[in-house]
């Protein structure tokens, strides 16, 4: 039995109120069987119900199931396209830590999931020569992007370019290791 339609002429509570009230438990666990993640299924519905926040009281929707059907799947493309377009980020400070605290961290199991030094290396040298020079100096030595164009003889573009695709390449072939 599909649930009854908000009254867009109701001004006792918003358009959104009322579709949360209607459709909540049914968009979101549309939006999780797509994401398939608890937390990303609540960061979109979130948005969903904002932009419906936007509209008011909904006077000018006609079939206010659709239309939340219809922001919810623009919504999910954006959620979708930004997560697949995010950078990737590595980070140095927490590897640093490990090693000053290799033996703390053994203890609660951290230090297993760091990779050894010899599959670092391997991973390093299946980069592209440039590629691998720009992550090191960024990396290792902790140099701007800016001090890395100028060693490199390489705009700063280039840089967060060759940054940004070791990164990725990088993560690839680590979700291919396991």
């Amino acid at each position: 039995m599909k649930p009854s339609t908000p009254d867009p002429a109701s001004h006792r509570s918003s358009f959104a109120a009322e579709v949360h009230k209607l459709y909540g438990a049914d968009l979101y666990f549309f939006l999780l069987s797509r994401l398939k993640n608890e937390h990303d299924a609540k960061d979109v519905v979130q948005e969903i119900y904002l932009r419906l926040l936007r509209l008011g009281q909904g006077e000018l929707v006609r079939d206010p199931h659709a239309y939340v059907y219809f922001v919810a799947s623009q919504v999910l493309a954006q959620f979708r396209m930004r997560a697949k377009h995010s950078p990737l980020v590595y980070d140095s400070a927490l590897l640093q830590a490990s090693d000053s605290h290799g033996a703390q961290l053994g203890q609660d199991g951290v230090a297993d999931r760091w990779l050894s030094l010899a599959e670092v290396e391997e991973l390093l040298d299946a980069l592209p020569s440039m590629h691998r020079r720009v992550f090191v100096m960024r990396k290792l030595d902790g140099l701007s992007w800016a001090q890395i164009a100028e060693a490199l003889d390489i705009s700063v573009h280039t840089v967060k370019k060759y940054l940004c695709e070791a990164n990725a390449r990088i993560s690839v072939m680590r979700r291919d290791q396991e």
